[in-house]
């Protein structure tokens, strides 16, 4: 009965809710009060939950404004969440389910069309409404075997590579991801925020963030306009005099397709580098078929990464491409209430329309498979397979694949 949860009242609650951040995360040995004076100017106490026991902060929760890019390039608002933990000493009390339940209301009255999260556990989010709506790869590439030619030089094409400091990537950089994040087979980009590129390049750095400063190249066209950059740093290893370094992509950022080739191409040449890790990619990255030895590129992750829940259903598949022209309605269970319903959603080339309706259902399914299927990276055939969508019309399933699937895969590339 002692438990409260509650925003915060002020920032002077910050170092007792980082402290609680801390033990939720694992980090022995941290430094709530000097992360609180580096970090806390960006969180706001309004969006930042606390579960207290008797003055003790035993569980964090916080939300932030987010713009995510949906398939043709739109970008719509969502409630991003993040800092989720609860102390082992108060686990299974309900303090998560409460957090996300009022954290999601104000989600809908704010007008989110979604909100979205990276979990770092897959069962816990589901039973929220949240799907995963995005996947994620890193490879890692053995230089000497992927058969590229050692004596590699520059483009060909006119255009050029120069390396580059952090002030000159925080003042290329935001333009270069504003153009990138709405091309059209951009969907499961997220925008960056001045913060971002402050900690990306060092700027702003936090205690025990086991910070290396990177290194940097842009990519111009042969008018000199940045088409792109590449952030990477080193991990050195020499053993008889033979280098056996690692060079660590922490962001490749490119807006044409030759720019990407010749980013990539750059960094696997670097003298001295004999294994590139790529950091976290599409699962359809170019990367691997890029060299003359795909082998050479051994995947090393593959998992779930950016997870939607549908908050603003009409607004969200109205705001969305279509390949082809069709007609799907659609039965949405949801738990919770905020998205439940069904729906019809009629689209095309053109555009589309999606109101409430009591026409018979093509497909039923959880809200959650919705947030799967968004961004078009699932397909609605393989969770029929798996009784998590079901047909009410023979061949539904095939018909919203039809609808909702993209060419390139979805992608987020930051963690947040």
């Amino acid at each position: 009965m002692s438990l409260e949860i509650r925003t915060l009242a002020s920032r002077d609650e910050l170092p007792e809710w980082y402290r609680a951040l801390a033990v939720g995360f694992l980090r022995g040995g941290s430094a709530p009060e000097e992360e609180a004076a580096a970090l806390g100017r960006d969180v706001d106490p309004d969006r930042t939950q606390g579960a207290f026991d008797r003055g003790r902060c035993v569980g964090t929760f916080r939300t932030f404004s987010q713009e995510l890019t949906v398939p043709g390039g739109t970008t719509l608002p969502s409630c991003a969440v993040t800092n989720v933990t609860v102390s082992p000493t108060h686990r299974r009390r309900g303090l998560l389910t409460r957090m996300m339940g009022s954290a999601l209301d104000a989600a809908k009255e704010r007008g989110d069309a979604f909100a979205s999260l990276i979990s770092a556990e897959y069962p816990i989010y589901g039973r929220y409404g949240f799907g995963p709506a995005s996947w994620t790869s890193e490879w890692e590439v053995d230089v000497p075997r992927s058969g590229l030619d050692p004596r590699l030089s520059g483009p060909d094409d006119g255009s050029r590579l120069d390396l580059a400091d952090g002030e000159e990537i925080r003042r290329v950089g935001p333009a270069l991801h504003e153009r990138f994040r709405t091309q059209q087979h951009r969907q499961g980009v997220i925008d960056r925020p001045d913060r971002w590129w402050a900690r990306h390049t060092g700027q702003l750095r936090f205690p025990a963030d086991d910070f290396t400063p990177p290194f940097h190249a842009v990519h111009r066209d042969a008018q000199g306009e940045p088409q792109g950059f590449v952030s990477w740093t080193v991990r050195e290893r020499w053993d008889n005099k033979l280098p056996h370094n690692t060079a660590e992509v922490k962001c490749l950022t490119a807006l044409t397709p030759s720019a990407e080739r010749a980013l990539w191409l750059f960094v696997l040449s670097v003298d001295w580098i004999t294994r590139v890790r790529s950091g976290h990619r599409a699962p359809d990255d170019v990367l691997p078929l890029l060299l003359p030895d795909p082998r050479a590129a051994r995947l090393d992750t593959h998992a779930d990464f950016l997870w939607l829940r549908p908050l603003d259903v009409p607004r969200m598949l109205e705001a969305r491409s279509y390949p082809v022209q069709g007609r799907l309605v659609l039965d949405l269970h949801d738990e919770a209430g905020p998205a439940g319903g069904r729906y019809l959603l009629e689209a095309g080339p053109d555009g589309a329309t999606c109101k409430a309706t009591h026409e018979d259902p093509d497909l039923a399914l959880d809200i959650a498979e919705l947030g799967a299927l968004y961004l078009g990276d699932e397909s609605a055939v393989r969770l029929a397979s798996l009784g998590r969508v079901e047909e009410r019309r023979e061949g539904a399933a095939l018909s919203a694949d039809t609808l909702l699937r993209t060419p390139r895969r979805a992608w987020c590339p930051d963690i947040f």
